[in-house]
């Protein structure tokens, strides 16, 4: 094979790029920490900050000491000098404190791709921020759910290629989303009947949350949680379902469920079917959307998802059938909230806008059971 350079001698060696160095924030949470987690094993990124607030100063080893980083940090304080001069930040802070940050970050860097894996910058509609969250919008960033299929006939995908500013999905809202939004743009479904009951691991509370829960309250028991239209997923779900179908007469109840799992989502989904419409329907309407779809399995009929299937995956499966006695579907998608739902829905785009293919650091296998 001839030489480029002439006379035989070996090309010099070039350097290797530089591959973009990420902040996280809020590594001491079960959003972050899973984040951080996935962010280990990525070979297009280093992770260069960790951040957290009421742990910083604590080493990384001592707040989640499952995560090898190839060092053990000591965590920073979460402010804007901490987080200057990176390629990429992840803020997996609470709801309602990400809007001030980033927007900080944003004056000082607009090149800096910035995650968002709380809600603050997820909803279009500001009236509908200040109804289920009660404070000011911060504003709508691109939509971190790359298999939404859209009414226009893109998939959300196509929004975040080199997109700087991503608002990650909530993970009850990729389970029902994901799981409704084919069969509604079919007109398989009457829109103004939905119903979606989530029976969810605990660790969907958030951490803060948990620490509150005594063992014996949450061991062999089932609570119902934001019953009533009150979950804030609420209009992420309607907005995400006007969005796939081009229509606003969609109406949802909404029940999530605590279990007694650490991570896991079941959405179970029905509504009314039209006349005549089977279970291969359901199926043909899904697969149209979802066969090329890596991260998405539409479960062949007879087959239902359980939440150990995905549990560690970037996975969701569906599966869905009509009762003929009901004139009902149901709709029975699963993930893994830590990681489909949260982290991987983040890494999945982080990929997306830094140009890299979309399944890098990510896996569709499963925990051992």
């Amino acid at each position: 094979m001839s030489s480029s350079h002439g006379s035989g001698a070996p090309a010099p060696h070039s350097s290797p790029a530089r591959r973009p160095r990420v902040a996280v924030v809020g590594a001491s949470g079960y959003a972050g920490g899973e984040t951080l987690r996935l962010l280990a094993g990525h070979p297009g990124v280093e992770v260069a900050t960790v951040a957290a607030h009421s742990s910083a100063g604590a080493l990384l080893s001592q707040v989640a000491p499952h995560i090898d980083l190839g060092h053990d940090p000591v965590l920073a304080e979460t402010s804007v000098d901490t987080l200057r001069g990176h390629d990429v930040v992840v803020l997996a802070l609470p709801h309602g404190q990400s809007g001030q940050i980033a927007a900080a970050l944003r004056v000082e860097d607009p090149d800096v791709l910035v995650l968002d894996l709380g809600a603050d910058h997820r909803l279009e509609s500001a009236e509908d921020w200040n109804d289920y969250y009660g404070s000011e919008h911060s504003g709508t960033w691109t939509y971190g759910m790359p298999e939404l299929l859209l009414a226009e006939g893109t998939r959300q995908r196509d929004h975040l290629v080199a997109a700087r500013e991503i608002a990650v999905p909530g993970c009850n809202a990729t389970a029902v989303s994901l799981a409704l939004a084919p069969l509604l743009r079919a007109g398989l479904l009457d829109p103004a009947q939905l119903g979606a009951v989530l029976p969810v691991g605990y660790s969907g509370a958030g951490r803060a949350a948990k620490q509150h829960l005594m063992f014996s309250e949450a061991h062999g028991s089932a609570s119902p949680y934001a019953v009533g239209g009150s979950h804030r997923h609420v209009p992420e779900v309607l907005q995400n379902l006007r969005r796939a179908t081009g229509k606003d007469d969609q109406r949802l109840a909404f029940t999530p469920v605590l279990v007694p799992m650490s991570r896991g989502i079941l959405a179970v989904c029905t509504a009314p079917v039209a006349e005549g419409t089977s279970t291969a329907d359901l199926l043909a309407a899904l697969q149209a959307d979802y066969a090329d779809e890596h991260f998405v399995t539409v479960l062949p009929e007879g087959v239902f998802p359980s939440t150990g299937e995905v549990a560690g995956a970037n996975t969701l499966r569906i599966g869905a059938v009509v009762d003929r006695r009901s004139g009902q579907a149901t709709v029975i998608s699963a993930l893994d909230n830590l990681v489909k739902g949260t982290a991987g829905a983040a890494i999945q785009s982080l990929n997306l806008a830094l140009g890299l293919s979309e399944t890098t650091g990510l896996t569709r296998t499963a925990l051992a059971p």
